[in-house]
């Protein structure tokens, strides 16, 4: 299908439609957009007819058809059933920018990679937690410099971050929805490639998805990373990256929001994560150029290929 909608006119804010009104839309994208002077929200589309002051409608042709003013949109819809949605959307002549992780599968991810190629179209496949502060800071720390090891711990509870949302226990997902953000991270700040040498998987007895992982990579250079994910961590949440090299330690916390270097606080940018991803967005736009790694992802599906399973005690959202 040819392009039926053109790009923003030069000066003019971006119309903005977000596809998929759930938790993350409205705590994060909605608000962003709301304040990023680049962007106009101008619709939504959703199935549960939500509406958040501008139109609402149930698939993208539709909303094209009513709104041809706009030009980009934000899928923030669980990941099954993305492939179809951007393919669409880029059929249409929107940039796309994509919540992650960016499909359900590898093989899915790479289908979206390859829609964008040569469409003409924007497409960013987002990782929300490369934003956070104390990532670029923590790659230039890294550079150069000759790493003895990484270990992640990466616990939160599932029951606050995403109450009675059932879709996170769909097969490949579980542990992994918060577990590839540290992933996202690692790749993102460590020289060299990270290849996994084992895992464990921990699944409930009543679930299709894990609630634990263990992982043990290395990078191409050697250096040992070992990662801790759980997904039912009760009271102080924990999302930890500390990276050892001779006499110092880096540590990112609270997700790359704040770093110390040998226990002493470096100060950062106070600008959060999503205003950096749609800052970013409009840079993309403005260059036409897409942004697509899908390196953090390989490694859970690596994971998934080589993790031993184990089974836990039944999962009970009240528990």
């Amino acid at each position: 299908m040819a392009s039926t909608v053109g790009n923003a006119a030069p000066g003019k804010p971006i119309a903005i439609a977000v596809v998929g009104i759930g938790k993350i839309a409205r705590d994060q994208h909605l608000p962003t957009i709301a304040g990023n002077d680049r962007f106009r929200f101008a619709a939504t589309v959703s199935l549960s007819g939500a509406n958040e002051g501008v139109p609402t409608f149930k698939t993208i042709p539709e909303m094209v058809a009513a709104c041809p003013d706009v030009s980009a949109v934000a899928i923030c819809t669980p990941p099954r059933g993305r492939l179809a949605l951007i393919r669409e959307a880029l059929a249409h002549g929107l940039d796309v920018l994509v919540e992650k992780p960016p499909a359900a599968t590898l093989s899915e991810a790479e289908a979206i990679a390859a829609a964008a190629s040569g469409s003409g179209r924007v497409l960013y496949a987002t990782w929300h937690s490369r934003a956070a502060p104390g990532v670029e800071p923590a790659r230039e720390w890294v550079s150069g410099r000759n790493l003895d090891k990484v270990t992640v711990a990466w616990k939160e509870d599932v029951r606050v971050w995403h109450p009675g949302q059932e879709w996170i226990w769909e097969p490949g997902i579980g542990v992994f929805d918060p577990g590839i953000n540290a992933l996202s991270i690692l790749t993102r700040v460590l020289p060299a490639p990270l290849l996994l040498d084992e895992a464990t998987l921990g699944f409930p007895e009543n679930k299709a998805a894990p609630i634990e992982a263990a992982l043990k990579l290395t990078d191409a250079a050697g250096v040992p990373v070992e990662v801790d994910f759980n997904f039912d961590q009760r009271g102080p949440q924990t999302w930890e990256i500390a990276i050892t090299s001779g006499d110092d330690t880096l540590r990112l916390t609270h997700g790359g929001g704040k770093m110390e270097l040998n226990a002493v606080e470096q100060p950062l940018s106070s600008e959060g994560e999503y205003p950096r991803l749609y800052a970013r967005f409009a840079e993309l736009i403005d260059a036409r150029q897409s942004e697509v790694d899908l390196s953090p992802f390989r490694l859970v599906a690596d994971a998934f290929l080589l993790g031993r399973r184990t089974t836990l005690a039944a999962f009970d959202w009240n528990g």
